[in-house]
């Protein structure tokens, strides 16, 4: 998945002044080997880079796990696995964690419980995209060295699988209270930044850090470099001269690849795309729970689907098989009688109203603009650069807004998006039916009874219409075989551009 889609350029300045040498590879048709490789370095194009690299940007797997790491993880049967942490306990009233020992940042500074305190509070406490999760958090206390143990308001089962997501990596405290951090990540992992041998806009260098905990036998490249090239066809052709050895992709590049027997490409799911009504609150656009209705009746996903084939439609945000996901929910099948019957019902009120645009989804978004035109809901779709759009889509400036929940519980989706404090909720508004249902699912914690309950805030949200049109998109990652193996998806669920960093070998060793 690449511009048109894919939420790492909601991080990413997608820079069309790619390195020279980068784009005059992919006028080549040719395959191979590059000296990068065979020294140790590790080429990877990811479209673009992420705005901040503090704890709690939105920046993509693909980026965010070169440097940092986090608490836990999740292995391909979705269990918790140790990483920074290596031991747990979890009470409805706290989760006390034991953490590695021996382990400290790029910049010297000791990973500790201290450390942990100070990352789990500026993603908290700040004007964070991972903010609402951890408002459970209700104080850190550092027992000892090695020891935290995170006091909780509420009962929150699925906290330690938040930890094990890209909304609570560990970096340097140092740095986060320096706020250097934004520019220059400094966290644990096997390779640390190296401004010197960067070029701003261009290449992102990271070399491996010899104080890595984990020791350099569990790294196959001494160096992993990060490039910027948004255009597909370049990326694919400096993927077929050995420039680059991973990129990700696009369906419309896939008979580029499939020609070339050097390269290889895979997919897997990775994006949730939906939009959100933020203005419901009282005297709002979207106040009126009918005209919500009809909005959703009005959408027809299948045309999306149609534009982007790697995107399906679904009935909820939730698969089937994960917390949350409700049979009976069905969703809204594009009706358009319907959809004006309901907004009849409403008193076919005037609704103007604006939604802010990237580069990577205006199509979308005036695909969808035109569909809801034909009910009386006039939307203008404000273009943007990334950086705005990051910071203002949904800010509560704009009424509505597409956006893309990779949250995966129900109570951290609930947290983020619909509770009346949620960081996705600009107008405070939350119904006392939605409040009370998950007032009772958060009481249930980790009993038999919490899942149904969850299904019925599912339920709820759906109903009242808070966000609807769900579609599922597929990450697509092709690799140069004579430059990289053992490519594989990372088993971190609905993560685009994850792979297994510490996993990849250089071809031929």
């Amino acid at each position: 998945m690449r511009s048109s889609k894919n939420s790492s350029r909601r991080t990413a300045i997608a820079m069309a002044s790619v390195a020279a040498v980068l784009v005059l590879a992919g006028c080549s048709g040719s395959t191979t080997s590059t000296d990068k490789t065979a020294s140790g370095t590790l080429a990877i194009n990811w479209g673009g880079f992420p705005e901040s690299w503090a704890p709690g940007a939105e920046m993509e797997s693909g980026y965010l796990r070169v440097p940092y790491e986090t608490l836990v993880s999740l292995d391909a049967q979705g269990e918790i696995r140790p990483v920074l942490a290596t031991k747990w306990e979890q009470t409805d009233e706290a989760l006390t964690l034991t953490l590695r020992e021996g382990v400290t940042f790029h910049d010297g500074t000791p990973f500790d419980a201290e450390a942990v305190k100070v990352n789990l509070e500026s993603i908290r406490d700040g004007k964070t995209a991972y903010a609402g999760p951890l408002k459970v958090i209700e104080s850190i206390d550092a027992v000892d060295e090695h020891t935290v143990r995170i006091n909780l308001a509420q009962p929150t089962p699925s906290l330690l699988t938040q930890l094990s997501t890209r909304g609570a990596p560990m970096g340097s405290p140092k740095a986060i209270k320096a706020g250097t951090i934004a520019q220059s990540p400094v966290g644990t992992g096997p390779w640390a930044y190296d401004a010197k041998s960067s070029t701003k806009g261009t290449r992102m260098s990271f070399q491996y850090y010899d104080g890595y905990w984990d020791g350099e036998d569990s790294v196959g490249f001494q160096t992993v470099e990060l490039y910027a090239i948004p255009e597909d066809n370049a990326a694919t052709g400096a993927l077929a001269t050995g420039e680059i050895a991973l990129t990700d992709t696009e369906t419309s590049q896939f008979s580029r690849i499939e020609s070339n027997s050097a390269l290889k490409h895979l997919s897997y799911p990775a994006l949730r795309n939906n939009p959100m009504f933020f203005d419901r609150g009282k005297g709002g656009a979207f106040e009126d729970v009918k005209v919500r209705q009809a909005a959703c009746y009005a959408l027809n996903t299948e045309e999306i689907a149609k534009l982007e084939p790697d995107f399906k439609v679904r009935s909820q945000h939730f698969s089937e098989g994960e917390p949350g996901y409700n049979p009976e929910v069905t969703g809204y099948t594009h009706d358009l009688a319907k959809a004006k019957e309901l907004m009849a019902e409403a008193g076919n009120p005037k609704v103007q109203v604006e939604m802010l645009a990237a580069p990577f989804n205006e199509k979308q978004m005036q695909v969808y603009a035109e569909q809801l035109g034909k009910i009386g809901i006039d939307v203008s779709v404000q273009p943007a650069a990334p950086p705005q759009y990051f910071s203002q889509w949904n800010s509560g400036r704009y009424a509505l807004g597409l956006g893309s929940n990779d949250e995966l519980t129900p109570y951290d989706w609930y947290q983020a998006w619909f509770a009346e404090d949620a960081p996705g909720n600009p107008g405070k508004a939350e119904s006392a039916e939605l409040k009370k249902a998950a007032d009772a699912a958060i009481a249930a914690g980790a009993t038999d009874e919490a899942d149904a309950l969850w299904q019925d805030v599912t339920k709820i949200i759906s109903d009242e219409a808070l966000t609807c049109a769900h579609l599922a998109g597929e990450e697509l990652i092709a690799w140069n075989t004579k430059a990289v193996t053992d490519v594989k998806a990372s088993a971190q669920p609905w993560e685009t551009n994850a792979i297994d960093y510490k996993a990849l070998r250089p071809a031929g060793k």
